[in-house]
């Protein structure tokens, strides 16, 4: 019985249709219908979705085509793989190309149900054919971006909503008869009270760290999160994102960001490609009200830039060269948030200031959202996750098991080496007939130069399918066990990161994030009126044995360990 997967993907989330509803949905009960008509079993382990995803967008952006991708090693637990259309699996035509061959390399084939066809690679046109459909493809995706950008850029000239909510007011459709026309902003009374008190916080000279947390404590109305998941709550990035939106004051601003290829990173237009316009009946915040919180804005940056000697020491562009050993890398296991390093006042000399690491959504939300106000000394907190990561994942024993399973997952099955010598046997026997016949035509007096031409090109053919059919003798004798100089190499490679682990701050930090496969969750505890934190987080050996492995072979065997406390 043939094992069938399927993969179904959706650009646009559809959080307002009911699940039976949703393209999602119905692209995987057709496959189901298709592959139930060609006799193949679908194992539900194995149906993946991306729901809300550009087709842009690859590796981890796309969790459940990174699951079947990952599926895939070291052996396949399907055979096929059925989807509604080509671009159902990606419209970037290097990604998609690339995506495809790692499946049909590992053996899948691979079904439109939309067409009844199979996508292969084995012949240079279906190579042709794979470029030249992900250039179509591509080629729409591209179109449909831009007519929805002239689309919505002749809403925003208009005064009309181009899409999106925003706090403070309400989305109502405006209609032509029985056909909706456009849809435009209504003041909404109860949010826009929430955005009044805000501005009149700011311009009494609260901060916004402040102002999120006593909106929290008193649970007033909130924009809602990004993710759904997350709660309706204030932070300090909400409030100052609403002291600077200029709808406030009545003044309409679009085109001002730009979204690359479906991904989360926001970049900003030049100001010259903003399309502004007057809208006083969106007015909420008076302009002396506006301009007395800005103002106030301004010399608070000001003061800021003047103590720091004009830097404003932001997180680093690329998030990676934190001068700290753990920022970044910790979660709080009360509520999920990050956490961040807070310094204490311990006497009057700045040099006293000791750093904690402590919950990010405490401190910047409130009790109201987190109540975990525990905080831990740096230098323990770091010295615990060290002597845990050691214990745990810098242990010969782990290397040694990790490292004989990344070779026993690289050693080709029998089953596989046996299909591919019967596959260059029968090629071998076909072009031995086909020598055959040309000897002949050539004894019989025929076209001696292009005979003699065609009888060279298939013997330069049969000593390579030979040179192949050999190669793959060698590799179903060989035996890649871990042996002595293996180990060698691997407890070099050990002693390598424990020194990294006890360098200076940089090596060190980026050596942990090496072993380190997600967050450490820092959950609070308290035992016989002590508080404290235990911590856990999966560690991989995966970077460290990578190098001591066949080149193709790059993270995902390493096996995972949990650093605990």
């Amino acid at each position: 019985m043939t094992a069938c997967a399927i993969y179904a993907r959706k650009s646009t989330e559809q959080n307002d249709v009911a699940d039976e509803a949703k393209s999602i949905t119905r692209q995987i009960e057709s496959a189901r219908a298709y592959a139930a008509r060609k006799g193949w079993t679908v194992d539900d382990t194995h149906v993946y979705s991306d729901d809300g995803i550009s087709g842009a967008l690859f590796g981890s952006k796309r969790p459940g085509l990174a699951r079947l991708l990952l599926a895939l090693r070291p052996r396949p637990p399907f055979q096929v793989v059925v989807m509604s259309e080509e671009s159902r699996l990606g419209r970037e035509s290097i990604e998609t190309g690339w995506t495809l061959k790692q499946i049909t390399d590992a053996g899948v084939r691979v079904f439109f149900y939309l067409e009844d066809r199979e996508r292969t690679l084995a012949t240079a046109m279906d190579k042709v054919m794979l470029s030249l459909t992900n250039f179509a493809s591509e080629m729409e995706r591209e179109k449909a971006r831009q007519r929805t950008h002239d689309a919505l850029l002749r809403k925003a000239r208009q005064g009309h909503v181009p899409g999106g909510a925003c706090f403070g007011y309400t989305n109502e459709p405006v209609f032509d008869g029985e056909r909706r026309a456009h849809v435009k902003r209504v003041i909404e009374p109860r949010q826009a009270a929430v955005v009044t008190r805000i501005f009149e916080m700011a311009a009494a000279g609260t901060g916004v760290k402040r102002i999120a947390a006593a909106l929290n404590e008193e649970r007033v109305l909130a924009p809602a999160p990004r993710r759904s998941a997350r709660p309706h709550t204030w932070a300090s990035s909400t409030v100052r994102d609403v002291l600077h939106r200029e709808l406030y004051r009545g003044r309409l601003v679009w085109n001002r960001r730009l979204r690359d290829r479906g991904a989360k990173h926001v970049q900003l237009h030049p100001k010259d490609e903003w399309v502004t316009g007057e809208a006083p009946e969106l007015r909420i915040i008076p302009e002396a009200l506006w301009l007395a919180v800005h103002e106030r804005l301004a010399a608070s940056r000001a003061v800021y830039l003047q103590r720091t000697g004009g830097h404003a020491y932001g997180r680093p562009v690329n998030a990676l060269e934190s001068p700290y050993l753990l920022t970044g890398l910790l979660s709080c296991g009360a509520c999920g948030g990050s956490m961040f390093m807070h310094k204490h006042d311990h006497g009057r000399a700045s040099s006293s200031r000791r750093p904690f690491y402590a919950c990010v959504v405490y401190h910047q939300r409130g009790r109201a959202v987190c109540k975990n106000n525990l905080e831990v000394r740096m230098e323990s907190a770091d010295q615990a996750v060290l002597k845990a990561v050691e214990r745990d994942v810098l242990r010969i024993e782990v290397l040694e098991t990790s490292l004989a399973k990344a070779l026993d997952a690289l050693r080709p099955y029998p089953d596989v080496l046996d299909g591919q010598a019967q596959a260059l046997r029968d090629d071998l026997a076909r072009l031995d007939a086909e020598v055959g016949r040309l000897v002949n035509a050539i004894a019989a007096g025929g076209e001696l130069a292009a005979l003699m031409a065609a009888l060279h090109d298939r013997e330069r053919r049969r000593a390579q399918l030979r040179m192949e059919l050999a190669t793959l003798d060698r590799a179903s004798k060989r035996d890649d066990g871990v042996g002595p100089g293996l180990l060698d190499q691997l407890r070099e490679q050990l002693a390598d990161w424990q020194g990294m682990l006890r360098q200076e701050m940089g090596p060190a930090r980026q050596a942990l994030k090496s072993l380190l496969a997600g967050r450490l969750i820092f959950t609070p505890h308290e035992r016989d009126g002590e508080r404290y934190y235990a911590f856990e987080g999966p560690g991989t050996v995966s970077r460290i044995i990578a190098g001591l492995t066949h080149p193709q072979w790059v993270a995902g065997h390493g096996g995972d360990h949990a650093a605990t406390r």
